[in-house]
């Protein structure tokens, strides 16, 4: 045991015990001890992987401390607790932090240089994309790895400020061999049962990242419109008929007009065709129930593709593809082989090259020049999809990509989706509902696939005809996973035939980051690695994380489970509100209102820290305010309050045989029993903050008043009650310390090493004592010491005053308990003569202060 500090203070606690904790392997995984006890006894957390690439900010430390009282509180409660951590290393963000630390871009036509140094290594995030330096895709992937190795050894040095209780030997990465394997596993299995596939369809696709987008990763951002009414000519002759668009720049792409089928203005033309201005080209009006009859003009351009609905009128009216805007986001060379005229083809080529914001601006040109521009209305604002981390609307081309099926067009795997989250136990519980709208919601399958170079390669190879085409698939095999199919080759073939027709080339497209990600159980659990370590924590007892990614990581690793094992990865779910700003604005990135948590952690502690995180409910956004972070305050004083409160307890010495026999002890113990049992309840039911909110709540009481009552007869070993003091506050004291543990981590560990062996974090969790004792005696005597203090205020004089005579009047249950602390009362109010009297109700009647010598 250590030596109690003369003055203890909170600074260098975290150093100190997070080496004591890594030296000790306090938290480490014991597969000896989860074997012994069985699945039952195992306690497992399928964390979430930050992403790797930028900084962690507070939202990071909230949520994440949340999971960490609970894994503590499991411990403590005997369980061997699995509690591994990952880093989200490859997909979109790293490369887009890549690019901008070191100022460079990915070019996989250029050469590997083995000497390349990068012109930056810091912010080169002003640079314009032009302006950042090519190198070749193995190039770009080293750098990749370089920063995302620095990132992790900075987030882990947070984590460990934190106390987090990780078993750090547990810890992985999303590009790592290992990890790539298990990805290319579950992948190459989903595309054997049928579930993952290839498909040439409508793509939306961010032009800054070159990549498709998936559903969930969309979101809405307003941005300016302005309707533009065309003209187009009726083939009969008879006259025009007027559409209102706001993208007059795909006019070329335009493949059919389409109105509701109830709309009489348009009935009279169905079937029939009209010819597009400018480029002359015959389109059929059609009928479909997604037209609204009150937008615009209620007739729309259907072009392949200016928004989802087009995609949809599309493939349900089976309309040809007239693709005109490239990868890049400018208008391709080839015009659609619709346009015939002259005129038709010289106006396409003024639009050539130009990027989709010039080619709006030359097509209003061109219509006003044509006569066909009709009206050009008043901006306005409307919601335009945007890839989550891009920073330009996203388009629509089309591209052979992979799928993953996820319900949206099986029915059957939709109610077995829904049907699996109604068996998670959700916390809170409203939050299903989202996953269950995000369901619902589906509107296509799962699009796996990335354009991107620094990820899991999808593992196939494609085979070349005589004129090299592709014309079919090859999978990669289990046993050469991992694999990159732009290196290694297929079996069966030679390298001599990369690329040649009768050969094979390699996919280039890389797994989306959600497509490993949502394998989290399988990498961290050993699935198809290590069957023994599978069995012991799968299904894992919890997935916790925030309510922004239920549409994708919680999802998206309910359907791998469910595909593989038909079963949910999980038996709960617990979700994190977010952390908004004094304005209630959720922090992000993008406002630009994040707080980075390295400086709170150093200013306050990391104990005041978790406090703050800690006293939020699951799905509760919560305030921050850095200027003035009160409940970071409040977590400080209480931490250091535990500290000084133990120091002065352990003061008092417990005689060898002593028992808890005063009332008042044991009304304070039995109070603590309450507590006990209501906290573990609480922390049963990932209620942490109410846990934390009743031990709290005691422990100012136990301060404040049981302390103060008691101190005096503690102190004064000739008073017959002195061992029952001592003792019922060393018995409280050893209880607090381990219902803050959890949550006070460095303070609750410093504390017990002062009086106790081990760590306090590997001490059994409280249990209720059953002791027998009225806790209306503490109530009864806080509120008689509440109301002496009172009566000296009032009458200004000092606490320390002493009283000749004290009267108080209680019902008559309440001054039955007052006469049984009458001598703690009189100790510590300093009274001689103390007149306890049935009344109606409470009150200090009489307060008498003593004559004082001169």
């Amino acid at each position: 045991m250590a030596a109690i500090p003369e003055k203890p203070v909170l600074e260098g606690l975290e150093d100190k015990w997070g080496a004591a904790w890594e030296e000790q392997g306090t938290y480490l995984f014991d597969r000896d001890a989860a074997k012994a006890a069985g699945r039952a006894g195992v306690y497992s957390v399928d964390t979430p992987p930050p992403t790797a690439s930028g900084s962690l900010h507070i939202g990071h430390v909230f949520s994440y401390t949340h999971t960490d009282v609970k894994a503590r509180f499991e411990r403590m409660r005997g369980k061997t607790v699995f509690y591994p951590i990952g880093w989200d290393d490859n997909g979109l963000p790293t490369e887009r932090r890549v690019q901008n630390y070191y100022g460079v871009r990915c070019d996989p036509s250029l050469p590997y240089d083995a000497d390349f140094v990068p012109p930056f290594h810091g912010d080169a995030k002003s640079l314009k994309a032009a302006d950042q330096v090519p190198v070749s895709r193995r190039n770009f992937i080293e750098l990749c790895e370089e920063l995302t190795v620095e990132d992790e050894k900075t987030f882990e040095a947070l984590w460990r400020d934190l106390g987090l209780s990780v078993d750090w030997t547990q810890t992985y990465r999303t590009i790592s061999n290992e990890t790539i394997r298990t990805s290319q596993l579950a992948f190459l299995r989903s595309a054997e049962r049928g579930e993952a596939y290839r498909a040439l369809a409508p793509t939306l696709w961010d032009v800054d990242f070159r990549s498709a987008i998936a559903q969930a990763e969309l979101e809405d951002r307003e941005q300016q419109a302005t309707y533009h009414r065309l003209a187009f000519g009726k083939t009969d002759g008879s006259g025009d008929i007027e559409i209102m668009t706001t993208r007059p720049e795909l006019l070329a792409a335009c493949v059919a007009l389409v109105a509701h089928p109830d709309d009489e203005r348009y009935q009279a033309y169905f079937g029939k065709t009209v010819t597009t201005p400018v480029f002359g080209v015959e389109v059929p009006v059609l009928a479909h129930p997604l037209a609204q009859q009150d937008k615009g003009s209620g007739i729309a351009m259907v072009c392949t593709f200016g928004d989802v609905t087009d995609m949809i009128w599309w493939r349900e009216l089976d309309l040809p593809i007239r693709t005109i805007i490239g990868l890049d986001g400018r208008v391709v060379a080839d015009a659609p082989e619709a346009i015939v005229t002259d005129e038709g083809k010289a106006a396409y080529a003024e639009l050539v090259g130009l990027t989709v914001f010039s080619a709006k601006k030359k097509m209003v040109e061109l219509l006003e020049g044509s006569g066909r521009l009709l009206e050009v209305g008043k901006p306005f604002m409307h919601p335009v999809k945007f890839f989550e981390k891009g920073d330009r609307p996203l388009e629509i081309v089309s591209t052979k990509q992979w799928y993953l099926t996820n319900g949206a067009r099986d029915e059957k795997l939709k109610e077995r989706l829904l049907e699996l989250g109604r068996e998670i136990e959700w916390h809170p519980e409203f939050m299903r509902v989202r996953y269950e709208n995000w369901v619902n919601g589906l509107s296509g399958d799962w699009l796996v696939s990335r354009q991107r170079f620094f990820g899991v390669a999808i593992p196939v190879w494609y085979t070349l005809d005589e004129n090299g085409e592709q014309s079919g698939v090859v999978f990669a095999t289990a046993d050469q996973l991992p694999v990159d199919p732009s290196t290694d080759l297929p079996a069966g073939y030679t390298a001599e035939q990369r690329g040649v027709p009768g050969g094979f080339v390699g996919e280039t497209d890389v797994l989306d980051t959600w497509a490993t990600s949502s394998l989290t159980p399988q990498i961290v659990g050993g699935w198809q690695r290590d069957e023994e370590l599978w069995n012991l924590v799968a299904p894992f007892d919890v997935r916790p994380q925030g309510q922004d990614i239920i549409r994708t990581w919680l999802f998206s690793t309910l359907l791998r489970s469910a595909l593989e094992d038909d079963r949910t990865p999980w038996a709960n779910a617990s979700i994190s509100g977010f952390i908004v700003d004094p304005d209630r604005k959720k922090m992000s990135k993008s406002k630009g209102n994040v707080v980075t948590p390295a400086d709170i952690l150093a200013q306050h502690g990391s104990d005041a820290v978790r406090y703050w995180a800690a006293s939020s409910r699951l799905g509760t956004d919560a305030a921050f305010d850095p200027q003035n972070p009160t409940q970071i305050k409040i977590g400080r004083r209480l931490a250091i309050k535990l500290l000084n409160a133990a120091k002065f307890v352990l003061g008092f010495p417990v005689p060898e045989g002593a028992e808890i026999t005063d009332a008042l002890d044991l009304s304070m113990l039995a109070t603590l029993d309450r507590v006990v049992a209501d906290a573990t309840k609480a922390l049963e039911s990932y209620e942490h903050a109410r846990a934390l909110e009743l031990s709290e709540s005691f422990f100012w009481t136990f301060c404040d008043d049981y302390l103060e009552l008691v101190k005096e007869r503690a102190y004064d070993q000739t008073n017959p009650g002195q061992a029952s003091a001592a003792l019922a506050l060393r018995t409280a004291l050893e209880t607090l310390v381990r219902l803050f543990a959890p949550v006070l981590s460095f303070a609750a560990e410093e504390t017990w090493s002062w009086f106790r062996d081990g760590s306090v974090h590997t001490a059994p969790w409280p249990t209720p004592a059953g002791v027998e004792g009225d806790p209306a005696v503490l109530t009864a005597a806080s509120e008689a010491l509440i109301g002496v203090r009172r009566a000296k205020t009032e009458a200004k004089a000092s606490q320390k005053t002493p009283v000749a005579v004290a009267s108080i009047t209680a019902p008559a249950a309440t001054a039955a308990a007052l006469r049984l602390v009458s001598g703690d009362l009189k100790a510590v109010g300093r009274i001689a003569e103390l007149e306890i009297s049935d009344g109606e109700a409470f009150a200090v009647t009489r307060i008498d202060l003593a004559e004082i010598d001169a």
